[in-house]
């Protein structure tokens, strides 16, 4: 069973910076297999797609609201799919998840989560 353990959450100002980490264990295949995606949810609103990446790394997708401040990247050394955030904006504040999957989450076991807090 796929065991998904987000990290690199944090307060930051607005402006700032995080990077964040994912790491997968648990496959029946190799995580270089997957598509890897993040996903955040704000209070009181459903989780939403911001940033996914092809299995090899080679194809890319973002939300607009992060279409070029964040970057999604993987090492498949590592097993790890990390999300680098910048010029982070109040409006990003929210739980952020990885899963499996370039468009639709994958698995429907999820992690626990990383909080991201912009605030001054």
């Amino acid at each position: 069973q796929v065991q998904l353990v987000e990290s690199g959450g944090g307060l930051v100002q607005p402006g700032g910076s995080l990077r964040l980490s994912c790491t997968a264990s648990g496959f029946t295949f190799f995580f270089s297999n997957y598509a890897m995606s993040w996903y955040r949810q704000a209070p009181g609103k459903e989780r939403e797609l911001v940033a996914a990446i092809s299995a090899g790394g080679g194809t890319t997708n973002y939300a607009d609201s992060v279409k070029g401040r964040f970057i999604i990247s993987r090492d498949n050394a590592k097993n790890t799919v990390y999300l680098r955030m910048n010029s982070l904006k109040p409006e990003d504040t929210a739980v952020y998840y990885c899963n499996g999957g370039f468009s639709s989450p994958m698995w429907g076991r999820w992690g626990q989560g990383t909080q991201v807090t912009v605030s001054s």
